[in-house]
Parts: C-alpha cells; sequence; structure tokens
C-alpha cells in the first residue's frame, strides 16, 4: 500500500501548486474590490426592512436545517452503536439458553436441569455484580480519547484489563473453594444429592472463566471507548457457534450432560477472552479499525479521503494541506488523525492496550478504583432489591407451603424474566450514551453532550412505548400467559403483574437511558447514593403497603398474613416505586445548570466548537 499511498500525495502536491498561482488571481481581486467598501456599507445601511427581514428569515432557516442535520448525525451515531451493543448484549445469555436447552433434552429426569440452574443463578448474580469493568471503563477510556489524551486512554484501559485479571482469579478461587456453602444458599440442599451433584460439577469448572468474563467485560468497555460496538458483537458471535457446536459433541455425541455443557461455555469464553486481547494488542483486525491490526491502515485512508477534500474547499487552503502532506505523508505512514503517544512510537504508531503488570500509583489508578466501588455499590444494591423481591414472593403464601404459593412464585418469576428482557433491549441506548456523552465530554463540547442526551431520550420513549405495546398486544392475544404456563392458577397470578409491566416500560426506557448519560458523565458516586436512595425508599414502600393492607400489624407479621397475591402486587408496586425513584434522581442530576449535562440550557454557557462532528 506504500507506492499508491505516495502516489496520491504527488497528485495532491500537484494539485496544490495549481491552487496556489489561482490564489495570487484571487489576492489581486481582492484589491480591487476595496475601493468599493465604503459604497457598499452605505447601501447595505440603506437596505429596506422588508430586504432586512429577507435576509433574517434566510438565516433563521440556515440555523433549523443545520439544528435538523446535526440531529440526524447524531441519530446516526446513537444508532450505529445502539444497534450492534443489543445484538452483542444479546448473544452472550445465549450461551447460557443453549445449555439449558441441550441438558434439559438430554436429561432423564429433572436433576440435571435443577442443578444446572442453581449453579447458573448463582454464577450469574456473581458476575453481574462485577459489570462496572464495563460500564466504568467506557466513560472513562472514551473521554481521555475525545480529550487527546490517548496515553491516559491507553493507561485506563490497561488498569481495567489488570482488574479484570485479578478479580476474575479471586472470585474464581472462592467460587470453587466455597461451592458447597454457596449452592446451599442457592437451595440445592433442598432439590436432591443428585441435583447438587451436578450444580457442584457446573459451578467448579465454570468458576475457570471467570477471568475470561471479566475480560471480556473489561475489553467490551474499551472498544465502546473507542466507539466500537461492532467488534464485540462479531466475537461474542462467533464464541456462541463454538460453544453451540461443543454442546452438539459433548453433551449429543458424548452424553457428558451438565458436564459437558460447562466446559463448552468455558472454553468459548476463553477465546472470546483471547481474540478480544488479540485486537487490543494490535495482533488481529478489528471491525471498525480504531483498534487492532488494520488501525494504521484504516487511518491512512481516512486522511487521503480527508486531504481530497480539503482540496474542494477555499483555495488559500491549499498551501497548507501541501504543507501538511509534504510534513506528514511523505513516507507514506505518518500523520495519523488521532494523537499517538510515544509508548505507541514503538508499535509502528498503533494504539496497544495491554495489562499493566507493574503495581501503579495510587494517583494514576484513583478515578478507576472510585469509580469502580460506586458502580459495585449500585450493582450491588440493585440485585438486592431483585432478589428481596424474589423473596418476598417466595413467601407470599405463608409459612405453609400452597397452591397459591407456588402460582405466585410462577408469575413472578415469569414477570421478572420478561422485565428483565425489556430492560436488557434498553440497555443498548444505555451503551450508546455512555460512550457518546463521554466523548463530547472529552471534546469540551458542551452543545453536543445536551444534544445526544435528548436525542436518547427521545429514543427511548420510542422504545418504551414500543415495548409497551408489543407487551399489550401478547397480553390482550392471550399470548404472554398461554406460552410460559397452562397453569390456571400461575395464569390468574401473572395478568395483573403482566398490566403493572406493560405501563412500566416507558419508564424503565427513560431509567436506562439516564443511567447511560450519568455514566457517560462519570458520575458513578452519585448513582451508588440515588441507588441506596431509590431502593431504601422502595422496600419501606413494600412494608408501608403490606401494613395498610394487613390492618395495622407488625411489618414482619403483614407479609405472612396478607392474601398471596396482594403481596406479588406489592412487590412490584415497591419495584416500580424503585424505578421512579431512579428516575426522578437521575432527572434531578441531569438539569442541574452547573452539573456536566444541563439538560435544557439553564446555565447559558456554550463552549461548543462548531468544527466538531459527533460523526
Amino acid at each position: 500500500m506504500e507506492r499508491p499511498f505516495r502516489h496520491s500525495i504527488s497528485s495532491l502536491a500537484l494539485l496544490s501548486d495549481q491552487s496556489s498561482s489561482e490564489n495570487d488571481i484571487q489576492s489581486s481581486l481582492v484589491d480591487s474590490t476595496n475601493d468599493g467598501n465604503t459604497s457598499t456599507k452605505e447601501e447595505e445601511k440603506e437596505q429596506s426592512p422588508l430586504e432586512s427581514d429577507e435576509s433574517l428569515w434566510r438565516h433563521t432557516d440556515s440555523d433549523v436545517d443545520s439544528r435538523h442535520d446535526e440531529t440526524r448525525n447524531t441519530g446516526k451515531a446513537i444508532l450505529s452503536l445502539a444497534i450492534p451493543a443489543l445484538a452483542g448484549l444479546a448473544i452472550d445469555p445465549l450461551m447460557t439458553l443453549a445449555d439449558t436447552a441441550f441438558v434439559g433434552k438430554t436429561a432423564i429426569n429433572a436433576d440435571a436441569l435443577a442443578g444446572v440452574g442453581s449453579a447458573a443463578a448463582l454464577l450469574t448474580f456473581s458476575f453481574y455484580l462485577f459489570n462496572f469493568l464495563c460500564t466504568v471503563t467506557t466513560p472513562l477510556v472514551s473521554q481521555r480519547r475525545a480529550a487527546g489524551d490517548n496515553d491516559g486512554a491507553v493507561e485506563i484501559g490497561g488498569q481495567a484489563l489488570s482488574l479484570a485479571i485479578l478479580l476474575g482469579t479471586v472470585l474464581s478461587s472462592v467460587l470453587i473453594g466455597f461451592s458447597q456453602p454457596l449452592l446451599e444458599v442457592m437451595g440445592t440442599d433442598n432439590t436432591g444429592a443428585t441435583a447438587n451433584a451436578y450444580a457442584t460439577v457446573f459451578l467448579n469448572i465454570r468458576a475457570l472463566a471467570a477471568p475470561a468474563v471479566f475480560l471480556i467485560s473489561a475489553s467490551t468497555g474499551i472498544l465502546r471507548g473507542y466507539l466500537d460496538t461492532k467488534s464485540a458483537f462479531v466475537i461474542l458471535l462467533g464464541a456462541n457457534v463454538i460453544n453451540f457446536l461443543l454442546d452438539v459433541v459433548l453433551i449429543l455425541g458424548m452424553d457428558m450432560g451438565p458436564k459437558g455443557a460447562a466446559i463448552a461455555t468455558t472454553v468459548a469464553e476463553w477465546i472470546a477472552a483471547m481474540s478480544f486481547l488479540l485486537i487490543l494488542a494490535g495482533k488481529i483486525p478489528s471491525v471498525d479499525g480504531m483498534l487492532g491490526s488494520n488501525q494504521i491502515q484504516n487511518k491512512k485512508d481516512e486522511f487521503v479521503s480527508g486531504a481530497v477534500n480539503d482540496l474542494n474547499e477555499p483555495l488559500i487552503q491549499g498551501q497548507e494541506n501541501e504543507q501538511l502532506l509534504l510534513e506528514n505523508g511523505s513516507n507514506g505512514q505518518q500523520h495519523l488523525p488521532m494523537d499517538q503517544d510515544e509508548t505507541n512510537n514503538a508499535n509502528g504508531g498503533m494504539t496497544v492496550v495491554m495489562p499493566t503488570l507493574d503495581v501503579p500509583k495510587w494517583e494514576s489508578i484513583q478515578p478507576l478504583v472510585i469509580a469502580s466501588s460506586s458502580a459495585f455499590v449500585r450493582s450491588f444494591m440493585l440485585q438486592l432489591s431483585i432478589a428481596g423481591a424474589a423473596a418476598m414472593a417466595a413467601r407470599s403464601g405463608g409459612d405453609t407451603a400452597s397452591e397459591a404459593a407456588s402460582a405466585s412464585i410462577a408469575a413472578h418469576q415469569i414477570a421478572l424474566q420478561l422485565w428483565l428482557l425489556c430492560s436488557f433491549v434498553c440497555d443498548a441506548l444505555a451503551a450508546a450514551s455512555q460512550a457518546l456523552v463521554a466523548d463530547g465530554i472529552g471534546r469540551g463540547d458542551s452543545d453536543s453532550i445536551r444534544s445526544i442526551s435528548q436525542t436518547i431520550f427521545k429514543y427511548s420513549l420510542g422504545l418504551g412505548i414500543f415495548l409497551a405495546t408489543a407487551l399489550g398486544i401478547g397480553d390482550a392475544s392471550g399470548f404472554l400467559l398461554n406460552f410460559f404456563t397452562e397453569d390456571v392458577a400461575t395464569q390468574n397470578a401473572l395478568r395483573p403483574l403482566l398490566s403493572i409491566l406493560i405501563a412500566a416500560q416507558p419508564l424503565n426506557a427513560f431509567v436506562f437511558a439516564a443511567d447511560g448519560v450519568l455514566q457517560g458523565a462519570s458520575e458513578f458516586t452519585f448513582q451508588a447514593k440515588s441507588m441506596v436512595l431509590s431502593a431504601s425508599i422502595a422496600i419501606a414502600s413494600f412494608f408501608g403497603l403490606q401494613y395498610l393492607h394487613s390492618g395495622g400489624e407488625a411489618a414482619a407479621e403483614a407479609v405472612d398474613t396478607v392474601h398471596s397475591s396482594d403481596t406479588l402486587i406489592h412487590v412490584w408496586y415497591a419495584l416500580i416505586i424503585l424505578q421512579i425513584m431512579r428516575g426522578l434522581t437521575s432527572l434531578w442530576k441531569m438539569v442541574q445548570p452547573q452539573g456536566p449535562i444541563d439538560l435544557f440550557a439553564r446555565n447559558g454557557a456554550s463552549e461548543t466548537n462548531p468544527n466538531d462532528e459527533i460523526l
């Protein structure tokens, strides 16, 4: 590629020579027009009011068109990140779903599936608590990259990878060393010895993938920080294909059951983790080309294309383009559009992100540690609220097992899975807003930050209405009730929950979009505090509803005395209150005039650079 690149430079230089001669002609014309400046100004003063109004309307129309173009560009940027992020987020849970399907189809009784279910629930809870490796890394990397501090972005990325390896190793050791007590907490002591044995084998093997899962999470955050969500989608798609093929061989072919499922998923996750590391190390290409082995060629191509477009601009820029090309493009490999630090020069000008082996100073890791700690508290409180809701639903029938209690538990699980699925879809908007808001903050572009946030919320409203409509159609047609269960008692318990779930979708979409915006602004400490406040109010609301409905009995006794269906509805009212509080606290932070978002531009200060572009 070196010779064509040099040829392009030579051609552009000749064009610049021609433009310089035409520039001389233009300069002579400037002198001849100076004599008429006085008369021109007088004519402008004598301009009729009608002409002034027409000029004002033309200027206003131009501003409107410019705003429309900016909105369209913002929308394209959001969708270009959100759609691949949605696909990538959807692919990962398919591994567990595939394992469950294969085990369920080949098992001779419910023990194998029960063991996989208990162990998978424990793993999901454990892995989700450390999801901050992605949500924290994305804005920290994106802000530094957009600000031109590529050194800082690479340093944060390396620290995130190192932290992923450390935390993954610790979690793996804990899950293996305390597998039996942890599984008993998940209820395997009630499912029998056979199911417990299946769960133990599955957990011990899958725990070996904890470092891989955390590396995938941190790497995804780094790639999002470089506005790349497509590479994660491709890697995770490949991992799912590998997992499926291994399931066929190990479960169907070799009849290994849960053990085969655990091996298949663990191998697939480690292959995915190594693929991410190879991209970040510049050994294999990425999809977008911001990182990976193809980043240099992509940047050269972008520069040549940009240089050709520059020559079509006012001729006075011709000499500057020529000088820039001669100084930076003479060897066919220089002048990359993004800043490159000295450490990356040793890698041929490539941006390379690798785990750091040395012990960093506190000043260098302080942003990552503080943000990670805050995000961990937030995730823990959210999971605690969900787990608490499940516990209250389980106790809704009182101390004695009954058909009504079983139906309440089953209905709650169905509604919860639908709620999590919809939240999962909304999380794609959060992934896009994280990266783009952080990018705007890094560039110091307040108007861009505001435009991105407003567009995200418009999309979230549309997404919330779409999800509510889809669920409403499923409810009205009876599809959702009949798809999940044919038990009449469970369907009766589920029906009011579906109504609550449908009405809450626009709120849920807003909450997740707001989460992404605030995470992009690195407001992790605020989010942790607001989550504690929101969860506390939601829990108090639940016991308050129980107390009022039970006629004033003690809160602890109220859970057991209130009818099971009413308790279940109170659980879901509390979950909705949790979402309302999250939404209100997030909105309060985003509309603050001195805050990082200033959603309604009440501060009045705009630091927009007109040359900045979102795409």
